[in-house]
């Protein structure tokens, strides 16, 4: 089968510049919103589709500057005896290095034989597809392909607008999935003839009188209609074609009334069973009008799971369920740099399938946020919750994700990320520096770590740095959700039996601070150590205290919030 080796696109919309050269099977294509990925899809169809024309405007332009054309060059390979036949296409073939992406002129011992097929739309918006070869160009040669090798390469694309594939009109899916055909221009003919002559005779029974009034008035203006005007369907409205002809189930329904997630997964399935004729499938959105489990079984019929897959399919998704259910070959994230689109394969980082299948969400975003583990997420997500009450841009407004760190491994998450090309920062406790050379490497590529005071954890910090009130508030609530009694315990064990709950209630001293901090964090029963523990604390006595408490804390999470909302512009 045809398979896209390479995709070159210049100047077209939010794409100034992207050169990439996809995988065989699955090319999921993620990232924030407006990252051009949808972009990307429709460069393949414009350039690859079975078409002789196109619609185009200036906006379709970068920047709207229509001075520099469009180009959109794909790249094929694995290509058929007709394809690559000398006599035909000799002088366009040319050589294509798997290990490089590099593209030569001349086919050559160990380049893949290819041919790279070229659209381009200047000023005028007349687009013209031709065969890329330097060869031919010094000859002053050009040519495109022929028009049924443009078909046999033309992607199929599931979309909102499904239908077509489930009538035999001249580029659904149905005409490829086998050679069989209907001899049916005959028989609907006369189906329209006897159609016309039917409605005329109930007509001329249930209209006499609008008859006779033309009839008469005919006669009298000198009309030529002859003895008797008739009514009948119009012989230019009623006919049949080859799109006439659609698919219905048992009970007669039209499958075209099927939902839109029924008929995609239907006409993926198809897909498959023509994949000798038409190997390539676009899909936009995979989650769009499925339920979680049907994006699943979307994504299985499109040979995801498949050791040779069966298609080359190059799909967009804002879905986690989606990019959970993809392995980290499949997965590309796309990012702009300012001047170019780059495309990351998602396992060219290292390992990050771990990663992946823990924060899918966070693939999605376009700031990442590496929190050591719950107790740090649930404090940042709280005065994220208290921050919008106060009218400041939210988490989710700003396109950044909280992601779980896992203690130790906070630093080999946030590298991941980063090398994915995703705009990454790192919070994390100060009593334990995890992983140093790993931290001195994120740190290198220029990513902000954000930490507490020396040799405190977040307890530590919170109960250091809040104002006496706010600290009081922070003992209470672990009272309330514990016992008196099991506070008490927890704040003897902490300080061999010297204080108690009720003395630090009475006088909250700089060392009962440190005190309350160090019982806080216990291992196994450690008072804020779930998300939303910390979460319920952070929204209502920590975050409305902030302008009251100490320098570090404050200091810390404005540059945390401040990261955030740098993200969104």
């Amino acid at each position: 089968m045809a398979v896209i080796r390479k995709i070159e696109i210049r100047h077209f919309r939010g794409i100034a510049s992207l050169d990439w050269c996809p995988s065989v099977g699955i090319n999921c294509l993620i990232g924030p919103g407006d990252s051009c990925k949808t972009t990307i899809l429709d460069a393949i169809d414009l350039c690859l589709s079975a078409r002789r024309n196109l619609t185009l405007n200036d906006s379709d332009f970068h920047n709207l500057n229509v001075a520099t054309p469009i180009t959109i060059s794909i790249t094929v390979g694995a290509l058929g005896d007709n394809l690559k036949n000398l006599e035909s296409y000799g002088l366009y073939l040319r050589g294509f290095d798997p290990k490089t992406g590099d593209l030569h002129d001349e086919p050559d011992t160990g380049l893949e034989t290819v041919l790279t097929l070229r659209l381009t739309v200047a000023a005028d918006l007349e687009p013209s597809w031709t065969l890329v070869s330097d060869r031919a160009e010094q000859q002053g040669q050009s040519r495109g392909l022929g028009w049924t090798d443009r078909a046999s390469m033309s992607p199929t694309r599931l979309g909102a607008y499904a239908d077509q594939n489930l009538s035999w009109g001249r580029a659904s899916i149905l005409n490829k999935i086998s050679d069989e055909t209907i001899a049916a221009s005959t028989a609907l003919a006369d189906l329209a003839r006897n159609a016309r002559n039917a409605f005329g005779q109930q007509a001329e029974a249930g209209l006499p009188k609008a008859l006779a009034t033309v009839q008469t008035t005919a006669i009298e203006l000198g009309v030529p209609v002859g003895g008797a005007v008739k009514a009948m369907l119009d012989a230019q409205s009623v006919s049949f074609s080859g799109g006439t002809i659609s698919l219905h189930g048992e009970d007669g329904v039209p499958l075209k009334s099927l939902g839109l997630g029924s008929k995609r997964l239907l006409i993926a399935g198809l897909q498959r069973a023509a994949a000798a004729t038409t190997p390539i499938v676009l899909v936009d959105e995979i989650e769009h009008g499925l339920e979680p489990h049907r994006v699943i079984r979307l994504i299985d019929a499109l040979g995801a799971k498949e050791a040779k897959p069966p298609l080359q399919t190059f799909l967009t998704s804002h879905s986690p369920v989606a990019v959970r259910e993809l392995s980290a070959n499949q997965l590309y994230v796309v990012r702009s740099n300012g001047t170019s689109h780059l495309v990351h394969r998602a396992s060219d980082s290292g390992d990050v399938q771990g990663t992946i299948r823990l924060s899918p969400d966070a693939l999605l975003a376009r700031s990442v946020l590496v929190c050591e583990g719950a107790t740090e997420i649930g404090l940042i997500r709280g005065i994220d919750q208290f921050r919008a009450t106060t009218g400041a841009a939210s988490l989710t407004a700003c396109g950044a994700a909280i992601v779980d760190g896992g203690g130790e491994n906070v630093f080999k998450r946030a590298r991941a990320f980063q090398l994915l090309g995703y705009r990454t920062a790192v919070l994390h406790d100060s009593d334990k520096i995890p992983t140093p050379d790993v931290k001195a490497a994120f740190e290198a590529d220029g990513s902000p770590t954000f930490a507490w005071q020396e040799n405190c954890s977040t307890e530590e910090e919170l109960f250091l740095s809040l104002s006496d009130s706010a600290a009081l508030a922070l003992l209470e609530n672990a009272v309330l959700r514990r016992s008196d009694k099991t506070i008490d315990d927890q704040i003897r064990s902490a300080c061999a039996a010297k204080h108690s709950l009720a003395s630090f209630r009475a006088n909250l001293t700089t060392e009962a601070r440190a005190i309350l901090g160090l019982a806080s964090k216990a291992k196994h029963s450690g008072w804020y150590k779930s998300i939303s523990d910390m979460e319920v604390v952070a929204r209502d006595i920590v975050a409305p205290d902030m302008q009251n408490c100490a320098a570090p804390l404050k200091t810390t999470i404005a540059g945390v919030f401040k990261w955030i909302t740098d993200g969104s512009r």
